[in-house]
């Protein structure tokens, strides 16, 4: 039997008077195209303020309050291995499977980090970060305000420190290297935009440590820490290295994307967030906790399983 979500409401409020209820769809969510959004606005799913409007052409004023009901939907499925790392008062700390995304997005919505806290908590733990669909390992997450406020403050100012496990293609001349590509917003017909290297973008920084060198298989085991937090970092930033992440259905060669395809959170690369350092938020002692590291990310003498320390 299919199981169907809930579905979701989508809610904005305009800020630009004289645009038509299409074109503000067709502009604002690009990733599908004018004539789904005239259909679904025929269709009646779509209210500006509480009133349902089937007109495409009607015309919108600033401060109004649009709402879309998006109908349920069988969701892929997804792994939910979610193994607890930590946990007190304040803080959860797991460990990731990949292929589960963290937040609703596309085609996820109960299949997520966010649905399995749902069903787990009263009042659901928050994110302090994400980690990519496709990608494994350690997430923080407050069960406080005072926590998150301060783990937010943290992974700002860089205190936060997280560590990865990458597995990338060909074989890195240097045993240390700094990628420091710019990372913005491209253009991209499936979802309007994506993350990539650009010129125009933000500053980022990727730090990358070799473990391994495996020339039969041209790869190379990388460590990885990242003082910024862009999203897609790594995969882009060792891809604009010119060693994207070994079976990334997304990012080649330049940090840019490969085919016009793929998307974000499409599967089947190697990144894992295998170590988290911090201060804890209200009672101030070290914190560090490393998760079970997948085969191919470790190395011949390191031991399976996960650790945690307090200082």
């Amino acid at each position: 039997m299919i199981h169907l979500n809930q579905g979701w409401i989508y809610t904005d409020r305009v800020s630009q008077s004289g645009i038509t209820l299409l074109e503000y769809y067709t502009q604002r969510y690009t990733h599908s195209t004018q004539q789904e959004w005239r259909d679904r606005i025929q269709s009646g799913a779509i209210s500006i303020n509480d009133v349902p409007v089937t007109d495409p052409e009607t015309l919108l004023g600033s401060g109004q309050q649009l709402a879309y009901q998006r109908s349920p939907w069988a969701e892929p499925d997804v792994p939910f291995n979610v193994i607890t790392l930590y946990e007190d008062n304040d803080l959860l700390i797991i460990d990731k499977p990949s292929g589960l995304p963290v937040l609703p997005g596309g085609r996820f919505l109960e299949n997520t980090v966010w649905g399995w806290l749902r069903r787990q908590y009263v009042i659901p733990p928050v994110p302090i970060h994400r980690l990519g669909r496709g990608t494994s390992g350690v997430m923080v997450l407050a069960k406080t305000e005072k926590a998150r406020s301060q783990l937010s403050k943290d992974l700002r100012d860089r205190t936060l420190q997280k560590r990865y496990r990458a597995l990338a293609t060909g074989i890195p001349d240097l045993d240390r290297f700094t990628v420091t590509a710019q990372i913005g917003k491209v253009a991209y017909p499936q979802l309007g935009y994506l993350y990539a290297a650009t010129k125009t973008g933000k500053e980022a920084m990727s730090h990358c440590v070799v473990l391994r060198r495996d020339r039969c298989s041209n790869t190379t085991l990388l460590e990885v820490t990242i003082p910024t937090g862009r999203p897609h970092q790594i995969r882009i930033h060792l891809a604009a290295a010119g060693h994207p992440l070994w079976g990334d259905p997304l990012y080649g060669t330049g940090g840019i994307p490969i085919n016009q395809t793929s998307i974000p959170s499409d599967c089947g690369y190697l990144l894992h967030s295998y170590e988290l350092c911090l201060t804890h938020p209200t009672e101030g002692h070290s914190i560090r906790v490393r998760s079970h590291l997948p085969a191919l990310l470790c190395l011949p003498d390191e031991v399976q399983g996960h650790e945690d320390s307090i200082d």
